[in-house]
């Protein structure tokens, strides 16, 4: 029996497992789930009739029942004040703990249950370079193996699943689900949630969001784009965005924020109100998006000719008329054409500045200010892909149900991944 070559070992056939394993994914990837086979899900694709009591709708991986009881553990330890370390003990209004985010979380709820108005974290983004935490629920390798049945008591493979492909996900949501948990107790009724994430585990946290907060308290999925350019070539399209998935504690009625220095700057113009009312847009009274109401049809007389609108007007005619006395209403002719708008102020008679609706898409603020400013605050870069400090102080100034509050308490438990940060801000 002769040995074996470099020659034969390039001219053997490839492994047939690998490559049925292959043909699989390229013709049922359905039947993968966390890189590993859904036998179930196979057998249905074959027109197998399977037994669907347990189905249900949902997220699941392994340790889910597990990460649920750590939540409910209570923490055994306790907090210590750092006097050397601390600046203005006695008057500041800013807290940060340092110590393990699920530990502390559990900790704070003893005295910020149902007090803090919003959260945001930028929890690592699993993308295979980030730490995970080892929270002690959290199997060892081999012992997931075994379970997970990909090795034998011998420690032996057993299945073609590589370390990484089984258990990429299930780490990190067994991280993220009872930080979650816990971090539900902490908010107010009206309180938000704000979670920086990016592609590779937005669509598994958005489940994981529905269970723990309630689908019908899902407020919005953001999408920020964060970066100026495309940035190195990809595979694919050049990614220049993330998210930011938005929950609540209960249902909202209403969301709003402050204006964009942007958006503020387009109130531009100006009539004799400027001084208390500040700048104006104007915008246009006539619709033809809304329902028949037939009161809301009828002529404007202005410079001796009745004007009509295409379908309708916003107003009512007696909310019109007092707006045309105080000049508030901008009528221009062009081609025999009249057009109608009223003029919207950038404060109201009271001078309070209007709001606006926050949109689904950020431009902006981008990561490279992020870094900009840690370079001027340290003389050096910290840490990669720094939020910018303009996100998050726009997140902060949403105003949830029109209760406008100049006080509240905020918090972010995975803040450089170690630290948490509660602040008082008014």
């Amino acid at each position: 029996m002769r040995r074996l070559t470099e020659h034969d070992l390039e001219s053997r056939p490839p492994d047939l497992v690998e490559q049925r394993i292959s043909l699989l994914k390229e013709t049922m990837p359905e039947v993968f789930a966390d890189g590993k086979i859904d036998y179930v899900a196979l057998k249905q694709l074959l027109g197998e009739t399977v037994e669907d009591s347990d189905e249900r709708y949902g997220l699941n991986w392994h340790g889910k029942s597990n990460a649920r009881r750590v939540a409910m553990v209570p923490s055994m330890g306790t907090l210590r004040p750092d006097y050397n370390s601390s600046v203005n003990w006695d008057s500041t209004r800013n807290l940060v703990i340092e110590g393990d985010n699920l530990e502390v979380l559990k900790l704070l709820q003893k005295s910020y249950s149902g007090a803090v108005k919003m959260i945001y974290i930028d929890p690592p983004y699993n993308t295979g370079k980030d730490f995970i935490y080892p929270d002690n629920f959290r199997n060892s390798l081999s012992n997931y193996l075994q379970l997970t049945s990909q090795t034998d008591s011998s420690n032996m493979k057993i299945s073609s699943n590589t370390e990484t492909s089984g258990r990429f996900h299930t780490a990190w949501l067994n991280m993220m689900y009872p930080r979650l948990r816990v971090a539900r107790s902490l908010l107010r009724l009206d309180g938000l949630i704000c979670i920086s994430i990016d592609s590779q585990e937005v669509a598994n946290l958005r489940l994981m969001c529905d269970e723990v907060f309630g689908p019908e308290n899902f407020v919005e999925q953001i999408v920020w784009k964060n970066k100026y350019g495309s940035g190195a070539p990809t595979r694919g399209c050049a990614t220049v965005h993330e998210y930011i998935l938005i929950y609540s504690k209960t249902p909202i009625s209403n969301i709003a924020a402050p204006l964009t220095a942007d958006k503020r700057r387009a109130y531009k113009y100006r009539d004799s109100q400027y001084t208390t009312r500040g700048g104006y847009i104007t915008q246009p009274l006539a619709t033809t998006s809304k329902d028949d109401r037939p009161n809301l049809r009828y002529p404007i007389h202005h410079n001796g000719i009745d004007i009509w609108p295409d379908k309708q007007w916003i107003w009512s005619k007696a909310r019109f008329l007092e707006a045309y006395e105080k000049g508030e209403i901008v009528i221009n002719e062009k081609n025999g054409k009249y057009s109608v708008r009223m003029k919207q102020y950038l404060r109201d008679e009271d001078g309070t500045e209007r709001l606006s609706k926050p949109v689904s898409i950020f431009n902006g603020p981008f990561n490279q200010e992020g870094t900009k400013e840690l370079r001027t605050l340290f003389g050096k870069s910290v840490f990669d892909f720094p939020k910018p400090s303009e996100l998050i102080r726009y997140l902060f100034s949403f105003i949830v149900n029109d209760q406008v509050e100049d006080d509240g308490i905020y918090l972010d438990f995975l803040l450089a991944h170690l630290r948490l940060h509660m602040r008082s801000c008014h």
